[in-house]
């Protein structure tokens, strides 16, 4: 709670927290970011192994995983030779479900409306 005592979430947000509001979801705006972390979601992995589940090249998957390293969406670890990246953050696998079960309910109402047509 604010000083006044209201939810300060619920207030207008600053220029400052929109611009980051926004630099987060242009950052899983990218389907080759949310790719990868989608991959990654389901358990460690290496960039040859991301490279084969998802066809883009070393350079591609590199400069993706950055950025998602810096955002701390994405952390790696080295085993020996190999940089191990993972999903780091639990809130992208939450806003991915909710964005997706919105997206059913959405097209489920869609498919009874023509139904009912």
């Amino acid at each position: 709670m604010g000083p006044s005592g209201a939810n300060p979430l619920s207030s207008q947000p600053s220029p400052q927290l929109l611009d980051e509001l926004s630099q987060f979801f242009r950052l899983l705006s990218e389907p080759a970011r949310l790719q990868l972390l989608c991959h990654l979601k389901q358990g460690p992995m290496d960039v040859a192994s991301l490279i084969e589940a998802t066809g883009f090249s070393q350079s591609h998957i590199s400069r993706q995983l950055g950025q998602l390293q810096r955002a701390g969406l994405v952390g790696c670890r080295r085993d020996g030779v190999r940089l191990i990246y993972e999903a780091e953050d639990q809130l992208v696998h939450d806003l991915c479900a909710l964005v997706q079960t919105r997206l059913k309910q959405r097209l489920e109402t869609q498919l009874r409306e023509l139904e009912a047509v």
